[in-house]
């Protein structure tokens, strides 16, 4: 094929001439890759291996797990038998020092089949050590421990209650599974040195001298803070401030304290509702004047509250609802008795037809119906407990059995108590009757 021009060239010229050869794109050069393995790298790692180490143990070593033994035991237990006849004897079968309980602790725990509370492990505290003893034998089956003061331990919802201080005040409030003494719920508070802890039936109730709180259900929910808050989110909810407490009594919906307030001439008594709308709002269900000073709270119930007064020795009952004085009985206990029961917690239990009530130096039998008294047990060392349907009362001697409607006496039960004369708090967890003798308890069967 030829061409018209000169400046034309032929495809077959071009096709035969050697292909010219590609070039690329002339790349960046870059510097090799630095190797990790270097001295400084090593000493690098190395040096942040040795702060993760650290860092983890001065967590461990600071943190509660450290501080915290938990050795839980079987996850069930046999029943105790049923008590059905007095025993015409008791001994002693086992003690332990429980330093941390103002009286016998046993967990009931709801038997399964029928929802009936039964009693399951008894319940020791001292030092730091919480103990879960069978009843009958006083074995340990678990033991929590913390390296903190036990300020009190308690029970509530079939489980154990163990208050730990750690700092100036009880502030760590542990539950603990009464079969097996799994840890439960937890919860930080603030109740005071000295405190106790009341069971009411759905909440638990602190003592103290200027403030309590109270918490509901199993997981520790704080349900009402009363008196000398710390920390005050919300001012004047408070009805009153500024006034110190004496003894407390609590019942199923309730609780009823004596309060001693500056703008007072006399002592008032206050029945309080567990559960309020609003912690920080207390709700009131009566609170008036007695009359007098170093009066004592001896019992409540859900429509009257029962207060013991001196000067002359009385016992006067009133309507929660209204604050009307129901009646007022004369009793006879020594102005020597009028004086504010240990960590507040007045001292008595009720069945199901009466109430008993230590003064210091006797035990008064109260009708559960109308608070006023029934009969007198003189001589004795504590409020007592039941077996067999029968009222059982520290003596001198051992224990006294009473008729619980008449009081008249059954017979008495000698108890060595080793010089012990102290007060007696008593308790039953089926055949075995409980003592707690100072801080030292005591198993009898």
């Amino acid at each position: 094929m030829s061409s018209t021009g000169s400046d034309v060239t032929d495809i077959e010229d071009v096709l035969d001439e050697p292909a010219t050869p590609f070039a690329p794109e002339p790349v960046e050069e870059r510097p090799p890759a630095r190797s990790w393995r270097t001295r400084a790298d090593y000493v690098a790692v190395a040096l942040i291996a040795v702060v993760s180490v650290v860092a983890a143990v001065l967590t461990w070593a600071f943190s509660d797990a450290r501080a915290t033994t938990s050795v839980t035991g079987p996850s069930s237990w046999d029943q105790l038998p049923e008590v059905v006849a007095l025993p015409p004897t008791l001994s002693e079968v086992w003690r332990a020092r429980s330093g941390a309980s103002l009286s016998p602790v046993v967990v009931q725990t709801p038997v399964k089949e029928t929802g009936e509370e039964k009693p399951s492990t008894v319940v020791t505290g001292d030092g730091g050590e919480v103990n879960g003893r069978d009843p009958l034998t006083g074995d340990v089956r678990w033991t929590y421990e913390r390296d903190l003061p036990l300020c009190t331990v308690s029970t509530g919802w079939g489980r154990a209650m163990a208050l730990y201080s750690k700092g100036t005040n009880c502030s760590e409030l542990t539950s603990l599974d009464g079969i097996t003494g799994e840890r439960k719920a937890q919860r930080n508070g603030d109740a005071e040195p000295g405190t106790a802890l009341l069971n009411e039936g759905s909440h638990l109730i602190t003592t103290g001298s200027k403030f309590v709180e109270v918490y509901r259900r199993d997981d520790l929910v704080r349900s009402l803070e009363y008196g000398g808050l710390r920390a005050i989110v919300n001012p004047n909810k408070q009805p009153r401030v500024g006034c110190t407490y004496g003894s407390v009594a609590v019942t199923s919906g309730r609780f009823a304290m004596v309060e001693r307030c500056p703008e007072d001439s006399f002592d008032r008594v206050s029945v309080l509702k567990p559960n309020p709308d609003k912690s920080d709002e207390p709700k009131v269900f009566t609170s008036l004047l007695t009359g007098g000073k170093n009066a004592q709270v001896v019992a409540v119930t859900d429509k009257l509250v029962a207060v013991a007064m001196p000067n002359p020795s009385r016992l006067v009952v009133f309507d929660v609802e209204s604050g009307n004085q129901i009646s007022d009985v004369p009793i006879d206990v020594p102005a020597a008795d009028f004086v504010d029961p240990p960590s507040h917690v007045s001292r008595g239990f009720a069945t199901k037809t009466n109430v008993f009530w230590f003064t210091g130096s006797k035990t008064i039998a109260l009708s559960l119906e109308n608070l006023t008294p029934l009969w007198t047990a003189d001589g004795t060392l504590g409020a007592g407990t039941t077996l067999a349907g029968r009222a059982v009362i520290p003596v001198k001697e051992g224990l006294r059995v009473y008729e619980q409607a008449t009081g008249a006496v059954v017979g008495t039960i000698r108890v060595g108590r080793e010089g012990y004369t102290g007060p007696v708090q008593l308790a039953t967890a089926g055949p075995v009757v409980l003592e707690q003798r100072g801080e030292t308890l005591v198993a009898l069967r």
